[in-house]
């Protein structure tokens, strides 16, 4: 049996928790899998890399409109992905090598289970140890949910976790799902020349964003690939040469390669948690508290194990709060998650912070709406844009802004001022004109948003 001071189980954002507070202090880093977690290694800094390539490809295909010829000769796909990874996979190895000789850590590469409230069994290759420690933090984060009649089918598929690593570029993909990681990989794959299929059970794509956004978002994505709503997949077979998916409706929908994208779910089936009296939530989070503390004294937990919110971003908020918390207990900080906002790197990008309208309507609030087209600002007119929109939601009476919604290019840019005003209580009026906007660039889309809500 080994005591620690602190043992952190994932090295996602937890692995951030190893501040200066534990320079003399002796911390244990559990991990099972790559170092660095989704976020490094198969989520957000890997897709963003994808989907660079993916908008210049999308550019050049573009450009006659600007009255420049140009024609995309070619996708070389090894290339794009061994740039991608060729800069990923060392910062991996780097942070592995680093936890291996820390001065004041000891990294187990293998898996965690609580046997008692502070009390974990480490195995790691076939060799088992006993580990205790003052305190503890769940940050296991989440892997990819696969559905049963795709997973008892036999057919093969990938996951966000496997598809950027493959060796060849298909004709054709079939992705199953509606949400974040299917709009973002049916962006990546189609530009990049592959002949995107969409399943989807719900009657619209990116069903989490504001209606208005998301009905239109999914009028584009049926014009970009070959959408198919409403559709629950009974069955599932496959060839040398396809995957196919059985709909309810008859239909059959096939290509080369399946991605499956219906969701992710925390990393906390196998912990134990039972065995330390650790509670979770109905979806299999860690119940916390605004703390990050767990319902047993000395254990916390943080990120895509028990946050509601999969976000990066948030995490990384969340292991600051714990960060201090743990060495603070006299003065401990709360989580913040008034205003938490998010990005879909899809084509068109999209991002949002706060309320939608429907949430506002039915707050009871009174509130002005106003909806500003890209194309209706100079910078719209130089990128001949006919789709983007900013969205901002604002109580009539306070002025205080609710929530913005943005489709279009650099949303996730764009953004940025609203989640500002709403972090520090600025009024739309005061950020519309209490300050320069740069004319013209393209953030006057936000100033002729704000200025287009009316106010009593």
């Amino acid at each position: 049996m080994t005591h620690f001071d602190l043992a952190i189980i994932g090295t996602g954002s937890g692995n951030s928790l190893v501040t200066p507070d534990f320079d003399d202090k002796r911390v244990a880093v559990i991990e099972e899998g790559l170092f660095g977690g989704t976020c490094l290694n198969v989520g957000c800094i890997p897709t963003k890399m994808f989907v660079y390539a993916a908008e210049v490809a999308d550019t050049i295909r573009g450009s006659a409109k600007y009255g420049v010829d140009a024609t995309l000769d070619g996708v070389r796909w090894r290339d794009i992905r061994d740039r991608v990874f060729g800069r990923i996979d060392p910062i991996e190895a780097g942070g592995r090598e680093y936890r291996e000789n820390g001065p004041n850590t000891t990294a187990y590469e293998g898996h965690a289970e609580f046997v008692g409230p502070r009390e974990l069994r480490v195995q790691v290759g076939d060799a088992v140890e006993t580990v205790t420690a003052d305190q503890i933090v769940i940050a296991t984060g989440a892997h990819s949910v696969v559905p049963e009649v795709i997973s008892q089918s036999g057919v093969p598929y990938h996951t966000s976790d496997t598809v950027m690593r493959m060796d060849e570029l298909p004709s054709s993909m079939v992705i199953l799902g509606g949400g974040f990681i299917a709009a973002e990989f049916a962006h990546v794959f189609g530009a990049l020349g592959v002949d995107v299929s969409i399943v989807t059970r719900g009657p619209r794509m990116l069903r989490a964003e504001d209606d208005e956004i998301s009905a239109e978002f999914t009028a584009l994505a049926a014009q970009q690939w070959d959408v198919h709503l409403s559709a629950k997949v009974v069955g599932a077979k496959s060839s040398e040469r396809e995957v196919a998916l059985e709909l309810d409706t008859g239909e059959l929908v096939a290509g080369e390669v399946l991605l499956v994208a219906t969701g992710r779910r925390p990393n906390t089936e196998r912990l134990g948690l039972e065995n330390a009296g650790v509670a979770t939530e109905s979806d299999g989070r860690v119940r916390v508290d605004e703390f990050g503390r767990t319902t047993v004294d000395g254990v916390w937990s943080l990120g895509d194990a028990s946050s509601a919110y999969q976000l990066k971003h948030v995490a990384n908020h969340e292991a600051r709060v714990v960060a201090h918390n743990l060495v603070h207990p006299e003065d401990l900080r709360a989580f913040d998650h008034r205003f938490v906002p998010s990005a879909v790197f899809t084509h068109p990008q999209i991002a949002s912070v706060g309320m939608t309208e429907a949430v506002a309507r039915e707050s009871g609030r009174e509130i002005t709406i106003k909806v500003q087209r890209y194309g209706d600002t100079a910078y719209g007119w130089a990128m001949e844009d006919t789709t983007g929109i900013f969205k901002v939601i604002a109580d009539r009476q306070t002025q205080q802004l609710l929530g913005a919604h943005v489709m279009g290019p650099m949303a996730s840019t764009l953004i940025q001022p609203v989640i500002q005003a709403m972090s520090f209580d600025q009024t739309a009026p005061d950020v519309a004109r209490g300050q320069y906007w740069i004319h013209p660039a393209l953030a006057e889309v936000v100033e002729n948003a704000l200025l287009g809500l009316e106010f009593d």
